[in-house]
């Protein structure tokens, strides 16, 4: 498979001596992936078996892999770095698309949390440890231990692309994905355990009792949680549950385009591609905006977390409640998708009027975002679509059914014009940078198409555009280029900003609590509670990923524009 060079940032001008070609790097790849595969299906098989009572697969033994997983993983991290720094030949280039640095502080931040979620699972089992397994007080600590240490490692290598014991290195990351992905769905199943619970506990639906009676879990019958501290430590780690499943994903995405990079040649003759090396300070974020989307972001953030609180206060309650609350619930989000969509659209027709080129060089991080962008849409697709045949068919005509077929409707457009005005955004080229010297000639354009240029005929310049200096016609095109392209610019900062803080609250509500699926009667009445539970708890967190996924790409998509 043949890939294209791509620019790193620590290349010299020449490119180094001829690297000895791969032997089988196909051969090397299948091996890894092979690997990570069989490693996967045996963790998802072991944790989804210790979901339900009624398998004889118990948390313990879930445990007992992951950790086993996690000090495998630490103990090839702990090589990779010892042998990349006594090898000054391992890592001859660096990838600058790789590794950005949102999303390392957004892996930093998360990993953080996920720290403090470790104290409290510690202190948790920690207080009857009496009768606990001792696996249960290990495992946090060991995950504490493997989260330091890994964050550690893909700050320091996500850029690497590394040239020493390709096939162990692959194989080496392909297992630290695997292991990312079993703890992820560990959490994830965990989380959808302790909802059920906690819905059957908060409801009066005979359904949902006799269902947590059936699947319930007898940890609390034979080890009460009675202490305040116990009560508080099993709330907390809870509620960051979140954070650690982020944590996973986004360390999977990092591991995987490092993954890609092994074995890879860079030099300089391919420098068409934008990297991530200008981030923008703090001082001028915002300096480049018309503020609309900033302040209209803002607005639409506090109103959604004050209208979750709400929704989550009400729906604790007693039933009476639960129907406001489902009616204000959707109705922020239909009009929040709807004016996601009309501005992913406005941002779509803008592009329309960009003169920038398409980047179509090859680059594995790109592809990995728009791969997992894609892929994660197709799990709120999935709930959305099977919501409209339960309310479609049984044509409802009641208030709450006609927003929940105009949420599912908008949630299904909004993904769709969100992934295609973030997809083109990442696909442009980047904005040529006139007066700078060492550039490519502008040739009198502000953005130029190197591929048109060569097409256009040679017109003569306009006598009352054209000064007598050679600076004349670069200055006169920019007085008339530089207003439009600092309006066009503008918009779509100021765009992504909105889309951007948006995302933040879709991702808040679903993943502290706020599912109105299970508390709405419609889709529960005609899947029944099994059907419509594996539903929502399969696509689910793919959608709440998706979220926090289309913020790290509207980030970069902002610093591009």
């Amino acid at each position: 498979m043949s890939e294209d060079l791509v620019p790193g940032t620590r290349e010299s001008p020449q490119p180094p001596g001829p690297t000895p070609p791969e032997g089988w790097k196909k051969g090397g790849r299948m091996l890894s992936v092979l690997l990570s595969l069989n490693v996967l299906l045996l963790a998802c098989s072991l944790i989804s078996s210790g979901a339900f009572n009624k398998v004889a697969v118990y948390d313990t033994d879930v445990f007992a892999l992951l950790t086993t997983m996690m000090l495998l993983t630490l103990i090839w991290i702990l090589f990779y770095l010892f042998r990349t720094s006594r090898l000054p030949d391992a890592i001859p280039y660096l990838d600058s698309h790789a590794g950005p640095i949102w999303l390392l502080g957004g892996l930093v931040l998360f990993g953080v949390c996920t720290l403090i979620m470790d104290v409290f699972k510690t202190g948790y089992y920690s207080s009857f440890y009496e009768c606990q397994s001792a696996i249960k007080i290990l495992y946090p600590i060991i995950q504490a231990i493997f989260v330091i240490v890994q964050t550690y490692f893909l700050w320091v290598s996500a850029k690497a692309v590394i040239h020493a014991h390709l096939d162990l290195t692959r194989c080496g990351l392909m297992f630290t994905l695997s292991t990312n992905l079993a703890i992820w769905m560990a959490a994830v199943v965990d989380e959808s355990v302790h909802h059920e619970h906690s819905d059957s506990s908060n409801s009066s639906q005979a359904r949902l009792i006799s269902y947590a009676a059936r699947s319930g879990s007898t940890e609390e019958e034979d080890c009460p949680c009675n202490t305040t501290f116990c009560q508080v430590f099993k709330q907390g780690y809870f509620y960051l549950y979140p954070f650690n499943i982020e944590y996973s994903l986004f360390a999977s995405t990092m591991v995987y385009v490092m993954w890609k990079n092994v074995g890879r040649l860079i030099g300089p003759s391919h420098g068409h591609g934008h990297g991530h090396g200008h981030t923008p300070s703090f001082s001028s974020f915002f300096r480049e905006t018309f503020f609309i989307g900033p302040v209209l972001g803002v607005l639409i953030f506090v109103v959604g977390l004050g209208i979750f609180i709400v929704y989550e206060v009400k729906v604790s309650g007693d039933n009476s409640g639960i129907h406001q609350a489902l009616i204000l619930y959707y109705s922020f989000n239909i009009a929040c998708l709807g004016l996601m969509t009309l501005v992913s659209l406005g941002g779509s027709i803008i592009y329309r009027f960009d003169q920038r080129t398409m980047d179509h060089h090859k680059n594995p991080t790109r592809t990995v975002d728009v791969a997992l962008l894609m892929g994660a849409a197709l799990g709120q697709y999935a709930i959305s679509y099977y919501s409209i045949v339960a309310v479609v068919v049984r044509s409802p005509t009641d208030l709450l059914g006609g927003l929940d077929l105009a949420y599912s409707l908008l949630m299904i457009a909004q993904h769709i014009f969100q992934n295609v005005f973030i997809i083109e955004s990442l696909h442009r080229g980047p904005p040529a940078i006139q007066g700078k010297p060492g550039n490519e000639p502008v040739h009198g354009l502000t953005y130029a198409n190197q591929d048109a240029l060569h097409t256009l005929p040679d017109y003569p310049s306009t006598p009352r555009l054209v000064g007598s200096t050679p600076a004349g016609p670069q200055e006169a095109v920019t007085i008339i280029s530089a207003p439009q392209r600092k309006w066009r610019s503008k918009c779509l900062k100021d765009i992504s900003l909105f889309l951007l803080l948006c995302n933040m609250i879709l991702w808040v509500m679903p993943a502290f609590g706020g599912r109105p699926q299970f508390n709405n009667d419609l889709e529960l009445d005609f899947y029944g509670y099994s059907l419509w539970a594996a539903i929502v708890n399969i696509c689910l967190p793919f959608g709440i990923f998706y979220r926090m996924h289309a913020v790290a790409s509207l980030l970069e998509v902002y610093v591009l524009s």
